[in-house]
């Protein structure tokens, strides 16, 4: 009874602390122009919650984007500056710890076999082999030195290791790299710019802002800033990564508490049955006392 008890405290322990711990990010970040995409940093302090890459793609369609496009080199700029600044925000709050350390991202590239270079006389050299997974035609590539290296190597990571030693290409931040799809990463999210998510709303047999309040309404407008300024960072308040990321993978934990309470309360009750015994030596005696009847008369 008290192991069980212990276990089911240890279990409540476990979510309780899952709760706080395993998500360090997830701002969605826009420029404050509404022509410019917005952007999500999903960044891991635990490594074994990273995910691999087609895991990431499905968790930022689920989330209303894709995995990470770069159109060209003040884009890659932009997210160089993003994931500075979120080193920095995130080391000076009391609870983050001290921010994001080595951890590389995870980019909506990644390599698609060309059948026609297959064929004789065609011929298609590696790095021209990689796609953006959203569709994107941009030619941007920030490869690492010597990459990418193709091979078993088909997804492609952003580097961010800021206390690597430099290699031949110099430190091992925000150049790219091409990994095994299977391995664990952290992700970027992209977003479509704002003024396309109002023109999509626009075009609904509802309209825009419908049965929103002042406040919704206020809040998904982007009040307009200059570009020199710093990225707003807006904090959803209830993100699907929330659900993701927290409370999803926490319904096993809650199944076997689930199953550690039934089992206790099974054991409690079994406990308060009564039971009956009955004394065989004095059954025996009774019935050694009982006078026997004799047919017939005495003589």
């Amino acid at each position: 009874m008290r192991a069980a008890v212990g276990i089911l405290c240890a279990l409540t322990l476990l979510v309780s602390c899952s709760h706080g711990a395993r998500v360090v990010s997830g701002q969605t970040v826009c420029q404050g122009n509404p022509e410019e995409p917005c952007y999500k940093i999903a960044y891991f302090r635990d490594v074994s919650s990273r995910v691999a890459f087609w895991e990431a793609q499905d968790l930022c369609e689920m989330d209303g984007g894709s995995l990470l496009s770069i159109e060209n080199t003040a884009e890659q700029k932009h997210i160089e500056h993003l994931l500075r600044e979120l080193s920095i925000s995130t080391s000076n709050g009391a609870s983050s710890g001290s921010g994001i350390t080595d951890g590389d991202f995870w980019i909506g590239l990644t390599r698609v076999e060309d059948e026609t270079a297959q064929e004789p006389g065609n011929f298609v050299s590696c790095p021209n082999l990689y796609r953006w997974t959203d569709g994107s035609v941009s030619q941007f590539r920030n490869w690492y030195a010597d990459e990418p290296s193709c091979g078993g190597e088909a997804c492609v990571v952003m580097y961010h290791q800021p206390t690597a030693l430099a290699g031949p290409g110099g430190p091992y931040l925000y150049q790219w790299n091409d990994d095994r799809c299977n391995m664990k990463h952290n992700f970027i999210c992209k977003y479509e710019p704002e003024s396309y998510l109002v023109k999509v709303q626009s075009d609904t047999p509802e309209g825009p802002d419908v049965d929103l309040s002042s406040e919704e309404q206020e809040e998904r407008r982007t009040s307009p800033v200059d570009q020199d300024e710093n990225p707003r960072l807006i904090m959803p308040g209830h993100s699907s990564m929330l659900l993701i990321y927290v409370i999803i993978p926490t319904i096993p934990l809650l199944l076997l508490i689930l199953v550690a309470s039934g089992t206790c309360c099974f054991q409690m009750l079994s406990k308060s049955k009564p039971r009956t015994k009955t004394n065989v030596n004095q059954t025996t005696l009774w019935i050694s006392k009982t006078p026997k009847i004799e047919s017939g008369m005495e003589v």
